[in-house]
């Protein structure tokens, strides 16, 4: 026979219970932040909107230079997941001990291209020592993410570089915080060329493909993603969704190469 007080304790258990299970499936469904390249933006929002659709759970991005989210996570900002568009970053947020161990994957590869504005008429062929600097006119200069934080700046040194041409232009740049920036410059007629990922291109109506730099003048166009140490629930389920099928038919969608 229950006393009173075994009544009262056995109320207060089950309160417990239901209580700790409604708190869980709200923290389940808090939405996740995940800090990713500028030049992911469209296609990553497709698939958020994907996963939330399956989950119920929202997604939060906060679209950057690798570098900016890198440093950022790394000073103890409170990410769940990060998708850089180089290793380099994701290294230096490895190495700080902010990412869950394997919890991390090598997501999705690219391409660089040349751009000009959709009316130009500038043709060149990339090839070693092409006429870029000449291409750029008298006062022109040639947009570029900021090759100390980005990487479409860093991969568009390189390629410059290996071709023989990077001293021509080293100092004719307009450096842009990431990517997608230095996208607009083109679009807006601010600069006559700029060097961005093929993704990017095809997402700006304003711009067109002049030429795409060869695969071996440069490093491989790597967008590592990995889960970040004190994640919400959801967080590694995303990060695996990431990798799916109905993610990776998404990215294709957007001109990016799975690396699976």
């Amino acid at each position: 026979m229950l006393t009173r007080r075994g009544m009262i304790g056995g109320i207060v258990a089950t309160w417990l219970t239901i209580t700790g299970t409604a708190s869980a499936v709200a923290q389940s469904r808090a939405p996740l932040t995940v800090f990713a390249a500028a030049s992911l933006t469209d296609a990553l929002q497709a698939v958020g909107r994907a996963w939330t659709k399956r989950s119920g759970q929202p997604v939060r991005f906060s679209f950057a230079a690798s570098g900016t989210g890198a440093r950022q996570i790394v000073a103890g900002a409170p990410a769940d997941l990060f998708v850089s568009a180089e290793p380099g970053w994701m290294d230096q947020v490895q190495a700080a001990g902010r990412l869950v161990p394997g919890g991390r994957r090598d997501l999705l590869g690219g391409r660089l291209v040349l751009v000009a504005p959709a009316s130009s008429r500038v043709r060149l062929a990339i090839r070693p020592g092409f006429a870029l600097a000449a291409a750029l006119g008298e006062r022109g200069r040639l947009a570029v993410g900021d090759p100390r934080s980005v990487p479409a700046g860093r991969y568009a040194q390189a390629a410059l570089t290996r071709l023989g041409v990077w001293s021509g232009v080293a100092t004719r740049l307009a450096p842009a915080q990431d990517v997608r920036a230095a996208l607009s410059y083109v679009a807006r007629g601010e600069a006559p060329l700029g060097i961005v990922y093929e993704t990017d291109a095809a997402a700006e109506p304003a711009v067109r493909i002049v030429g795409t730099f060869p695969a071996a003048s440069h490093p491989p166009i790597v967008y590592p993603a990995a889960v970040v140490k004190g994640a919400k629930p959801g967080a590694v389920a995303f990060y695996r969704f990431l990798g799916g099928g109905e993610a990776m038919a998404i990215f294709r969608r957007y001109r990016f190469r799975p690396l699976r």
